[in-house]
């Protein structure tokens, strides 16, 4: 509460010399939260860009969180844990904390017209590790988000013949084990060749052409040229998206977040028209209450939530920096969580609707054919679409899909990166093309230490940092601090006062009620579930990871959750005074009434009644 009392006054008044222990609450000199770049005095951080409609940021929001996650993991999350009864926990933890924390990081962007960093300095200074652990989570995500869509480039460049290579065998990179799918309808050669192991011509095609897949993370290999030339091109693409800040980034998504719904739709109309597609819907939907009492399912529905929404990265409170002032953040918040959910679900039909026509095809259970992530894209809906007619036809439609669905989503985190580090030095890095040169530099580091997930070993780095950079562990320990820190310090009501400020209403207790106790305790219960059943990484459920690898996977969890205490330690020993007197002094927690008291005692003299005097008057 006292952050949100200096804050609003923008006292010049109160320094660092006057305020003694304070400082690690409240930064010096910073303008007051609300005010806009453009009302700024001449001489300041140059203006801020802003969308230059709402439907740019509605479209960039909703690129940046509709992604590879909702076509590829929720429908498959959904069928793993008990069909329809999934969607108990899901809406569960959609209302009780990805919505809430959703909708706070966009209020944040906007209320303070600041990047994923810098919006803490104006909100609560000793939370700025908040900010910096984002920023390390999404900087990790953009080196290994963009090697899927290096994969799918690939393979859509493959789909330009006439017959898919990964249809049959009798291909160069081929083994005589290989085996074409079409032949399980044959029950008694079947049965002869189940009893020597066998491999499908799409997972050779995968692991011996696309990945050349070595023999374990000991055994980096080669780079692959192809798959590397590939990533340089979306790296490619991902820059020119972005470049220009918001203007680019506004245009570019009517493509990215657009098409991709058109290609779904297509595949959905196509996929339920198939034989075989009712039984994969049933698979997907048909509840099974029992499996609500496994841990796993909840802790799935929760770090799904986490993921679809791309909370606790900073891009979505850089986006919302963008938005003018006044605009009604809250309605279009709603409408696009209702945006996010519906695609997932739909998505489901599109993909369970295809896997069970192959799983008629092939004269197995579905639960055979049912596959997550890589899986999924590259193996499983590639098989598929080899058994349709026209099978190039559909082949290139799913990948330019897939394509999109990925594209908007590394462009847009990458540009909540950029916005986040760019606001740290506004008056040096947006000067002249001094931004541009900025984000070249970030895309080429990103891109040389994606190299080393395009080469032969290069599966097993991908899922190591898939498995622990931006886990669900990361992602829930941000989360629990961003409530904690907004509703408890700097106040729940203080910012439902902002909240109406910017909308001219205030929104229905859900929110607060949210911030302040069901989002935390949600968070807690999944981080604590998600320990508790932590097992160590696989690849492929065969090949275990050395202890090394494991080692080096924690660290790269941990390099973003031990950022929130670091920097509070690290405020807290650059401040002024003691830590015991602000904490004597309760200003954490005490009431604005109490907190203007002990701040008046404390400024004292003439310079403390000025300041309480333009505190009411604000």
């Amino acid at each position: 509460n006292l952050c949100h009392a200096l804050h609003c006054t923008g006292s010049k008044e109160v320094t660092t010399e006057s305020r003694g222990g304070l400082s690690l609450l409240v930064s010096e000199g910073s303008r007051i939260p609300g005010t806009r770049p453009e009302d700024e005095a001449e001489g300041k951080p140059p203006q801020r860009e802003k969308w230059a409609s709402k439907i740019d940021f509605l479209l960039s929001v909703a690129g940046g969180f509709i992604g590879l996650g909702n076509v590829w993991r929720f429908p498959y999350l959904c069928y793993k844990n008990g069909g329809g009864a999934f969607l108990i926990p899901y809406f569960i933890f959609l209302f009780g904390g990805g919505l809430p924390v959703f909708f706070l990081e966009v209020v944040l962007g906007q209320y303070t017209s600041e990047g994923g960093i810098t919006c803490w300095e104006k909100i609560c200074p000793i939370f700025t590790g908040i900010g910096y652990a984002s920023i390390v989570i999404v900087s990790l995500l953009n080196v290994y988000y963009i090697v899927i869509l290096a994969w799918g480039l690939y393979y859509l460049f493959q789909s330009f013949q006439s017959v898919l290579p990964w249809a049959h065998c009798h291909q160069k990179w081929n083994t005589p084990t290989c085996v074409e799918d079409t032949l399980r309808k044959n029950k008694t050669l079947w049965i002869s060749l189940n009893a020597t192991n066998f491999t499908s011509p799409v997972t050779e095609f995968w692991e011996r052409n696309v990945l050349s897949l070595s023999s374990g993370i000991e055994d980096i290999g080669i780079i692959k040229w192809d798959l590397a030339l590939c990533l340089l091109l979306v790296w490619v693409i991902c820059f020119f998206c972005i470049w220009k800040g918001v203007k680019s980034t506004g245009k570019v998504v009517y493509i990215t977040a657009t098409f991709p719904f058109i290609m779904l739709l297509v595949l959905l109309i196509r996929g339920v028209t198939l034989p075989g597609a009712a039984e994969g819907i049933k698979f997907y939907l048909y509840p099974d209450i029992s499996r609500l009492a496994d841990p796993q399912v909840w802790i799935d529905a929760g770090t799904q939530i986490f993921f679809s929404y791309a909370i606790c990265l900073g891009a979505m409170t850089s986006l919302g920096s963008y938005n003018k002032y006044k605009y009604n953040c809250y309605r279009d918040c709603l409408l696009l969580g209702c945006l996010n959910s519906g695609t997932s679900f739909v998505s489901g039909f599109a993909i369970f609707s295809v896997l069970g026509f192959m799983a008629q095809e092939q004269g197995v259970n579905i639960a055979d054919v049912a596959e997550s992530g890589p899986g999924l894209a590259f193996i499983a809906y590639p098989k598929a679409v080899s058994m349709m007619p026209l099978p190039t036809f559909w082949a290139i439609l799913f990948f330019i899909m897939l394509l999109l669905l990925g594209l908007d989503s590394q462009f847009v985190e990458v540009e909540g990166q950029i916005t986040s580090l760019v606001d740290l030095h506004p008056s040096f890095l947006r000067k002249g093309y001094r931004r541009e040169i900025f984000i070249a530099i970030v895309c080429f580091l990103s891109y040389l230490l994606g190299l080393t997930m395009v080469t032969e070993g290069g599966m097993y780095v991908f899922q190591l940092f898939d498995y622990y950079a931006a886990s669900g562990v990361c992602l829930l320990w941000v989360a629990f601090f961003e409530c904690i820190a907004v509703a408890w310090v700097y106040g729940a009501d203080n910012i439902y006062d902002a909240i109406e400020d910017m909308i001219g209403y205030r929104p229905g207790p859900w929110m607060k009620w949210s911030w302040i106790v069901i989002t935390p305790v949600l968070c807690v219960g999944c981080f604590i579930f998600s320990l508790a059943k932590y097992k160590p990484l696989t690849y492929n459920k065969v090949y275990t990871y050395p202890d090394w690898a494991i080692g080096l996977g924690w660290v790269l969890a941990l390099s973003s959750m031990i950022c929130i205490p670091m920097v509070m330690v690290i405020r807290i020993i650059q401040s002024d005074g003691s830590l015991i007197e602000v904490r004597g002094a309760g200003f954490l927690f005490l009431p604005n009434e109490m907190v203007l008291n002990a701040a008046q005692g404390i400024l004292g003299g003439e310079s403390g009644t000025l300041w309480v005097r333009e505190k009411e008057q604000n």
